[in-house]
């Protein structure tokens, strides 16, 4: 079975084909393409929603026919048309809902709306180094920062969550009060290669607090007043409190996670969404994960970011599952909010018709 993947959540454009095997093993990706809208977001500070749904518009038809022909195959040979239904901008999740389903229809072929998170949980799936079930899942993917339990696919128990902002919020604001370009996160990270991570003392809120949720929003506060009491020092003292920033996200993230293990007794930790690319982060948790002899794996870099090998993906191994059945159903509804452990290990809904 082929399946192809349509992501377009927020601000990237992916498109990706996924074979499923005879033997029914993890899916292999036989070709993807991605489109960054970074550039253009840039002049804003952040993403602006109506641009983002526009430029996906433009994008993801001339990405599948890279695909495809990269793949060697033909619009004939796609069996599945599969999309992010939900979470993300809605005029974003439209675009993608729309094309795949107008592509459905125009093939005859079945569709399937995807959980954008459950994409980003299976994605280690596509690595060279691909986990088994069960594990601990820490999802840190934008607005998203969680603990899961995943005894299996749909099967996820929310252990911890973020109170207020994520750990990428967190990352892109403090590097915007620094002055950053868009998107801060991966500015601040390289700019904190140059600095003194015990430069500045920042908070790590709820660090301490006995249970497995998250709160960066304090973290944020204690930035902006730091600029501000460095005043005209800042360009100066910018790398060390990049870096102190850095430590101090980075920290709460792995303490949370081996916290996370420790209570569960598993002994294997996921890693997937954007800010799992972050260098520290995998140094702190491999290096901590080695001590406890507990197993870690991340997504390959360039499916890190939003794309749409990890839609196919999820498609493809909750239809293998027998937890989702794709119908030749083309009216179509999104989900700008949806909480992964809805999912239940029941089947996703159908689209309404």
């Amino acid at each position: 079975m082929r399946i192809l993947g349509i992501e377009s959540s927020c601000d990237e454009t992916g498109v990706a084909l996924v074979e499923t095997l005879a033997d029914g093993g993890v899916p292999r990706l036989a070709a993807h393409a991605l489109h960054s809208q970074i550039s253009m977001h840039q002049a804003y500070g952040g993403v602006v929603p109506e641009l983002a749904s526009r430029d996906h518009i433009r994008r993801v038809l001339p990405l599948t026919e890279t695909v495809l022909a990269e793949a060697g195959c033909t619009r004939a040979d796609i069996d599945v048309v599969a999309f992010t239904r939900g979470p993300g901008l809605a005029g974003a999740l439209l675009v993608g809902a729309g094309v795949a389903c107008a592509l459905g229809a125009a093939l005859g072929r079945p569709v399937l709306g995807v959980h954008h998170l459950e994409g980003h949980l299976l994605s280690p799936f596509l690595s060279v180094d691909p986990p088994q079930f069960p594990f601990v899942a820490l999802l840190v993917s934008g607005g998203h920062t969680q603990l899961m339990r995943v005894e299996g696919v749909g099967r996820y128990e929310l252990l911890g969550e973020t109170i207020d902002d994520a750990a990428g919020e967190a990352f892109d604001k403090s590097a915007k009060l620094m002055g950053l370009p868009y998107p801060g996160g991966p500015w601040l990270s390289k700019l904190a290669e140059g600095g003194d991570a015990q430069a500045f003392k920042l908070p790590r809120p709820l660090l301490h607090s006995g249970d497995l949720d998250f709160s960066f929003a304090g973290l944020k506060t204690a930035v902006l007043t730091q600029t501000k009491k460095l005043g005209a020092e800042l360009e100066a003292r910018k790398a060390d409190l990049a870096a102190s920033t850095q430590a101090a996200i980075v920290e709460v993230l792995v303490r949370k996670s081996l916290a996370a293990l420790q209570r569960t007794g598993l002994t294997r930790l996921v890693v997937a969404g954007g800010v799992g690319a972050n260098k520290l982060l995998r140094e702190q948790l491999n290096a901590a994960c080695a001590r406890r002899k507990v197993r870690v794996h991340y997504p390959e870099l360039s499916l890190c970011t939003d794309n749409g090998a990890m839609i196919a993906l999820a498609a493809a191994m909750r239809i293998q599952s027998g937890l989702s059945q794709p119908e030749a159903r083309y009216a179509f509804d999104v989900k700008p909010r949806w909480p992964l452990d809805a999912l239940a290990g029941t089947p996703l809904p159908s689209p309404t018709a």
